[in-house]
């Protein structure tokens, strides 16, 4: 027997379907105009590209620029050591949002509660310009840190934090997670709001602890999140990011800041090597998209569930 849908409900669902098609439109076309046009410009590695000509009067490279990468290897290879070092060393630091989030919902009081989730957030929204002027305060050498230590009588290094090469990747490893702490707590605090308050009462009724409804129903409700999160990071091993380097590069640490991004930025603008700079942005790009459909298969296998 067929069901026939009344005509006022399908011209209802029409218009419903219509207005979130109108909505979507400008955001479609925002990543269209941002994240695809942009692909054209790739035919630039394959030509020594100079602003001042015309696409005709280049000259024709071939794959000159790809082959430039073997020859200068141990220069890349130093700047993919910076990069997968501070990726892995965030992939190691993952949890770290996921265990604050469960700490936070254990505190009773509401205002606390809320004081500290605005308190931790509110970095996420610093400019990372405004964070080096924070940090130059603090952390140069005729800063707040270093005065004080004087002002002890305490030994005082004669380089200061913002130039010690030694320690530039744990320095910026503790100023991103400060800054990004606050953001992931919402995350995992939104997931824990929507795991099933009745799993909770349960449980408590058959005598489980504090720590036995994290370990039981928290935990396992955070999961599936925990480990999505965990899949992107993998598939963004190559994107560190360039503001948080770009205003914190001096020479004393260029050996240990310079990341991938920082470094397409240098011989694209610096270097004016245009073309260069074309083949390792695509070079990024291609590595990253072959990461992303990697975990994206290995979520299929372990989980279940496709990313993308």
């Amino acid at each position: 027997m067929t069901v026939v849908k009344p005509l006022h409900r399908t011209r209802k669902k029409n218009r419903a379907g219509l207005k979130y098609f109108l909505i979507a439109i400008p955001f479609s076309v925002f990543v269209f105009a941002f994240s695809y046009v942009p692909l054209f410009g790739w035919i630039f590695s394959f030509y020594d590209y100079n602003p001042a000509l015309k696409f005709s009067q280049l000259h024709f490279l071939g794959f000159d620029n790809f082959v430039k990468i073997y020859a200068e290897r141990s220069e890349v290879f130093r700047i993919l050591r910076n990069t997968l070092a501070m990726s892995f060393l965030n992939l190691i630091f993952a949890p770290l949002p996921l265990i604050v989030a469960i700490m936070l919902n254990e505190i009773k009081s509401s205002k606390f509660r809320k004081w500290i989730q605005t308190s931790t957030t509110l970095p996420h929204f610093i400019s990372w310009i405004v964070v080096f002027s924070l940090s130059f305060s603090i952390f140069s050498t005729s800063g707040l840190y270093y005065t004080l230590l004087k002002n002890l009588h305490l030994s005082v290094p004669v380089i200061g934090l913002l130039g010690n090469n030694d320690a530039a990747w744990f320095f910026h490893l503790g100023l991103g997670i400060w800054k990004s702490l606050g953001w992931g707590v919402i995350i995992y605090i939104a997931t824990i709001a929507g795991i099933d308050a009745g799993l909770y009462e349960a449980a408590r009724i058959d005598g489980a602890s504090k720590f036995g409804l994290m370990r039981h129903i928290t935990l396992p409700g955070l999961a599936p999140t925990f480990f999505v999160l965990l899949l992107l990071s993998v598939s963004n091993l190559l994107n560190n990011g360039f503001d948080q380097y770009f205003v914190f590069y001096n020479s004393l640490v260029a050996d240990k800041v310079e990341v991938l991004d920082y470094y397409v930025y240098k011989t694209g603008w610096i270097i004016n090597d245009y073309s260069y700079a074309t083949v390792l942005g695509m070079l990024k790009s291609i590595i990253s998209i072959i990461l992303l459909f990697s975990v994206n298969y290995l979520s299929k296998k372990t989980r279940g569930e496709s990313l993308v």
